[in-house]
């Protein structure tokens, strides 16, 4: 079969990687894919929220399964246009994607099915926003409604940041229209994880638990970004809690869309924070997450092509999904600057000695050929993945081979995954 892939960053080289090794794939393209994903499929330069571009080459190309990486056409029905023309697509409708590209559809759903999450109020203007703040505690997050790219989120441990949050993403527009609403939410303390899962509309489906790490620097410090790395499993992630999210979230969310007329086929991708009280939702994705896709993948047994197509074909109940019973690790590898302007077109040294090594894999998020030479063209450029028995195998060995990578400018975290390691120890 013929499978296109959406999207041009490390998550969409992971889907490719994995799905290249299905028995089922003859042919894979990407649109518009990157470096790394070149050398694996034929990349077609196509934006990947030109939705009729995207049908036009799909019809002509007879592909038998497009699978959509990043958010932006899902939210712009990417796929009613596809099932429109008789076209096999993974991932949910445009009403459905709701769920990530209006957070205050989402904090609405949330609330009316008695899923736990934070208390929360929605404003759309900045003055009424600013006088319910002032009688708050400290700390408080803001988010902005829309889609911002993982950026448009801001914990504000004062007024001042308040106001420079607000000025942000009501006043500058930083963000365009996903700032205009936004909502205040209680901060909830706990660790974050990650909990993607299949759904074909019924069945709901866990994947393995992943954290990412969203904040620039060491010790979770500095802006937020799209992910800095992420490991996978998570130690501090019982099966106890397993047991409560699929009963307690992701099948009454499942379950609640499908009341609101939105019936869910893809990936949901639950941002959860462990809380005393128990997992509460920090947010809801409507796709494969980025980083938490790349140490997800590696470790699926199963082939992928007999998942995404169970989905599709309201089967996902007759799948027994396997795992390897192991660890990953993802290390971002990111340009100065990043997550603000950073720069372009440094040449990248060291890649081809990754490739002898083992069990460890360069997803090329921010980079293209240039006259041969593979260089930087974003802000998250690699994300190196490992994966071993243990996560602490992993983690040296991913690190070992992030130092065989050079361009100027460069910047990783140096903690990724520290986190399951201390659990571990405990």
């Amino acid at each position: 079969m013929k499978v296109l892939i959406i999207g041009s960053g490390g998550r969409e080289h992971a889907l490719v990687w994995k799905i290249k090794q299905s028995p089922k794939v003859s042919q894979i393209y990407c649109a518009p894919g990157n470096a790394g994903i070149s050398g694996l499929a034929q990349c077609e330069s196509i934006d990947a929220d030109n939705i009729e571009k995207l049908v036009d080459f799909a019809q002509k190309e007879k592909i038998d399964l497009t699978v959509v990486g990043p958010e932006l056409p899902l939210s712009r029905g990417i796929v009613n246009e596809f099932n429109k023309q008789g076209l096999r697509i993974f991932g949910p409708s445009k009403n459905a994607a709701e769920i990530e590209s209006s957070k205050v559809f989402s904090k609405y759903l949330l609330k009316k099915y008695n899923i736990p999450t934070a208390n929360y109020e929605v404003f759309q203007n900045s003055k009424e926003a600013l006088a319910y703040i002032q009688k708050q505690i400290f700390p408080l997050v803001i988010k902005a409604d829309g889609l911002a790219a993982g950026k448009g989120v801001f914990i504000v441990e004062n007024l001042l940041e308040a106001k420079d949050a607000l000025n942000a993403l009501m006043k500058e527009k930083q963000f365009g229209d996903a700032g205009r609403q936004v909502i205040i939410e209680e901060f909830l303390e706990g660790e974050e994880v990650s909990i993607l899962a299949f759904c074909d509309g019924k069945t709901v489906i866990p994947m393995v638990s992943s954290q990412d790490h969203k904040k620039i620097f060491d010790h979770d410090r500095g802006l937020n970004t799209g992910g800095m790395g992420a490991y996978s499993p998570v130690p501090f992630y019982p099966d106890e809690f397993e047991k409560r999210v699929l009963e307690e979230i992701l099948k009454p969310t499942v379950k609640g869309l499908q009341n609101e007329g939105k019936e869910y086929k893809g990936v949901l991708y639950a941002g959860l924070i462990l809380t005393k009280e128990g997992p509460k939702v920090l947010e809801f994705n409507a796709r494969f997450g980025d980083p938490e896709t790349q140490v997800i993948l590696p470790r699926l047994k199963t082939d992928l092509i007999d998942i995404l197509n169970a989905v599709i074909e309201d089967k996902l109940h007759q799948i027994n999904i396997e795992w390897e019973d192991n660890a990953a690790v993802c290390v971002v590898v990111a340009s100065k600057g990043y997550p603000g302007k950073c720069q372009k077109g440094k040449s990248i040294s060291g890649l081809e000695r990754m490739e002898k090594m083992k069990n460890m894999i360069a997803f090329h998020a921010g980079t293209k050929l240039q006259s041969d030479q593979v260089v930087t063209s974003g802000g998250r450029v690699l994300g190196i993945t490992a994966w071993d028995e243990t996560i602490s195998k992993a983690i040296e060995k991913a690190y070992e081979a992030v130092k065989e990578i050079y361009f100027e400018g460069m910047y990783y975290r140096k903690d990724i995954a520290a986190k399951a390691i201390k659990e571990k120890n405990k």
